[in-house]
């Protein structure tokens, strides 16, 4: 298949690695780009683990902090990836999604031990925190990044689009999702569009990408990159 990857160019590479090695073509056209947030060392005095719900969030921590002796919980393998590449040794991550994250911290660490760090982009929606606030733990919330979407579909996305040359697109979240198609119908490329396999890494992502009518849509059966993949068979 020949396949659109649309992650950010700092994690599009290994994507487009792991569809060669499965026999696909990746075209890669990064919609989202992140800006990792200037300022003083991160306190973790105190902090008895850090949660990671991305892998910019570790990205974005590493940068503000030289400490690698913390436990670090991770959404799910790419997260935990980028955690052993950053240099944390204690890691453990609940391969799944921000629910599966709240369910797991409650098995690995006691919330009597003190409060816990999410490293978190900008536009984090805090649900992780809540779901364990109701658990009683305390969670610290450090914004350390934010994403910026692209205006217009890149050239080279455009391209094939247009010309008829994709047959499948990977979404890895909903802003993703919401960009994607935003771009298709401002360049007037929705009916071309149409021929596609939009494979979505998550339900919600689904969902904004529903404003377009593909030819069909697949969700992960996991929320990770190998599940997602796999959707292409």
């Amino acid at each position: 298949m020949r396949v659109l990857v649309t992650r950010t160019m700092t994690d599009a590479g290994e994507t487009e690695a792991l569809l060669k090695a499965r026999g696909h073509a990746a075209i890669v056209a990064p919609l989202l780009s992140v800006h990792f947030h200037d300022g003083s060392q991160i306190e973790l005095a105190g902090i008895q683990a850090i949660l990671a719900t991305s892998a910019n969030g570790v990205r974005a921590l590493s940068h503000r902090t030289e400490r690698r002796d913390l436990p670090l919980f991770a959404v799910g393998p790419q997260t935990a990836k980028a955690a052993r590449d950053a240099g944390f040794a204690s890691i453990k991550s609940a391969d799944g999604d921000a629910a599966a994250l709240a369910k797991a911290v409650p098995n690995w660490v006691s919330a009597k031990n003190g409060p816990l760090l999410h490293a978190s982009g900008a536009d984090g929606e805090g649900r992780l925190a809540k779901m364990l606030h109701a658990s009683g733990f305390t969670v610290r919330t450090a914004y350390l990044y934010e994403v910026e979407a692209v205006a217009e579909l890149p050239a080279v996305a455009r391209d094939v689009l247009a010309g008829g040359l994709l047959d499948a697109v990977l979404v890895f979240s909903p802003r993703g999702a919401r960009t994607f198609a935003n771009c298709v119908n401002r360049a007037g490329l929705a009916v071309a569009a149409s021929g596609l396999i939009g494979v979505c890494i998550s339900e919600a992502t689904a969902a904004a990408l529903a404003p377009l009518v593909l030819r069909e849509t697949r969700i992960a059966e996991r929320p990770n990159q190998a599940s997602l993949v796999d959707c292409l068979g």
